[in-house]
Formats: structure tokens, C-alpha cells, sequence
């Protein structure tokens, strides 16, 4: 398996598919990578020789976030909207939907699994 930014691509896939494997690249950005290092996107990944491995990792470095730097990055920007008290802030703190969906059913994967509330007890059950 070849390795780029510290990350094993999967040898068996074309170079821009395997490309998408790193975390911080997408489909468009992969192929715009392969074209900036003159690369055949439709190459496979174990074809790639020692040069084109340096220029990949030269080329990604220089103009992507990826892997460990994008997750410091995201971690910072939610940091910083929950000391500034903004709305989005306060939904990342309370594990909510940040983006407008809606609570009073579904979003289920934000809040977590259900946690039963006992309802009321009537004046029959009192006696």
C-alpha cells in the first residue's frame, strides 16, 4: 500500500479514488491534485513510482488541510464558537442540531438514544 501524508491509500483503486481514502479530499479535489502533478487519474495506486509519490505529497501539503491539521481546525472553530456564546455555539454544547433541523421529532443521532420521562400521575393513582 502505498503511503502519502502519513496515511495507507489503498493499492488496488485508481490514484484519485485512493486519494479520497485521506481525510480533508473529495472526488474534485483528488482529481485536481492528479492534473496538478501530472499524473493519470485512472492510474492504479501500486503503479505509482517514488517521484510521483513526493510530488502527490508535495502538492497536497501545500494546498490542503488534511487528516490531523483539518480536525485541530474544526476542534478550534467549535472552540471558538462555544466561547463566544453564539447560537451554533450553544448547540454544539448542548449535542443538538447546529443546523436548523428540526428537534421535536428525528435528530435522533445528535441527541442520542432516548431517555424516558415519567408522566404525570392522575388523582386515581394518588388514592
Amino acid at each position: 500500500m502505498p503511503r502519502i501524508i502519513g496515511k495507507d491509500i489503498p493499492d488496488n483503486k485508481q490514484v484519485w479514488i485512493s486519494l479520497t481514502y485521506i481525510s480533508g479530499i473529495g472526488q474534485t479535489t483528488a482529481v485536481k491534485l492528479c492534473d496538478a502533478c501530472g499524473i493519470d487519474s485512472a492510474k492504479k495506486a501500486r503503479e505509482l513510482s517514488e517521484d510521483e509519490k513526493s510530488r502527490l505529497t508535495q502538492e497536497i501539503e501545500a494546498s490542503c488541510l488534511v487528516e490531523g491539521q483539518l480536525r485541530r481546525s474544526v476542534a478550534a472553530d467549535i472552540t471558538r464558537l462555544r466561547k463566544i456564546g453564539s447560537f451554533r455555539g450553544i448547540r454544539h454544547s448542548r449535542g443538538l442540531p447546529v443546523r436548523g433541523q428540526r428537534t421535536q421529532t428525528n435528530a435522533r443521532t445528535r441527541k442520542g438514544k432516548r431517555k424516558t420521562v415519567a408522566g404525570k400521575k392522575s388523582v386515581k393513582d394518588m388514592k
